[in-house]
């Protein structure tokens, strides 16, 4: 990326010379660490990916909430990030098309009366999840009657539920059915209450030839298979490459 036009789309992406790159840790289906405490999974695939197009440096600002990721990102510290999309998230960033959609799933005890996604919206079923996260976010919104208990962050979630007796917690599939299998004695109930669609994110202030230029790269991601690829070598199981051309709404 050498010509004058291709030098000042990446200062657009990136105007400090360096790929600053926020990674939430959250969502396990998504990003990890690996044993020599870099980060890991499709996102940061995604984030070695890119930064080797545009010919730069990764610097990685990592947390463990999506809320502190999107802060991050939003406040132009990070020069992209990745995110379920949120119509509140929204505020001060811009999202690309997504890459992923996984599923949002609830964890009930195995004495638990509650057979369906249905039946979960009552005053008497108290529903766990991680601040700020994407769940949390479509939960506030559509649950009227099951009040929100919300636990420090998405991994906490069901140690939040079994140590204060829950009625219900929420969250990725995944993550909910390795938790079932670790603890035994509880359940999640069939099918899903939201479909998350993961896409990276960038500071609204970036430029439209940067945010046409971020749209581009996942959409040639997802259509040249890379992304189905990621899940077959990060062992990904449950969720699915976002259709080409996809745009998310809530």
């Amino acid at each position: 990326m050498n010509t004058p036009s291709a030098a000042s789309l990446v200062d657009q992406l990136a105007p400090g010379g360096v790929l600053r790159v926020a990674i939430n840790l959250g969502n396990p289906v998504l990003a990890g660490l690996d044993a020599a405490g870099e980060p890991s999974g499709i996102s940061a695939d995604l984030s070695r990916k890119l930064a080797a197009q545009l010919g730069l440096g990764i610097e990685w600002r990592v947390f463990k909430k999506a809320d502190d990721s999107v802060q991050c990102v939003r406040a132009d510290a990070a020069d992209i990030g990745f995110f379920a999309i949120d119509p509140v998230r929204g505020e001060g960033l811009y999202f690309s098309p997504p890459y992923v959609q996984i599923e949002g799933a609830y964890m009930v005890r195995n004495d638990s009366p509650l057979q369906s996604n249905s039946e979960v919206d009552q005053a008497n079923h108290r529903v766990t999840v991680g601040a700020g996260s994407a769940y949390d976010l479509f939960l506030t919104r559509h649950l009227k009657h099951a009040p929100i208990v919300r636990a420090p962050s998405s991994p906490a979630v069901v140690d939040v539920f079994m140590a204060q007796q829950l009625e219900v917690a929420a969250g990725v599939k995944q993550q909910l059915q390795a938790d079932a299998q670790r603890l035994g004695g509880v359940r999640l109930l069939p099918g899903r209450f939201m479909v998350i669609h993961q896409a990276m994110g960038m500071p609204a202030q970036r430029s439209e030839p940067a945010r046409q230029f971020l749209n581009s790269f996942v959409e040639d991601a997802k259509q040249s298979g890379w992304v189905a690829q990621a899940f077959v070598r990060h062992q990904i199981q449950g969720a699915a490459v976002a259709p080409p051309g996809y745009r998310a709404h809530d």
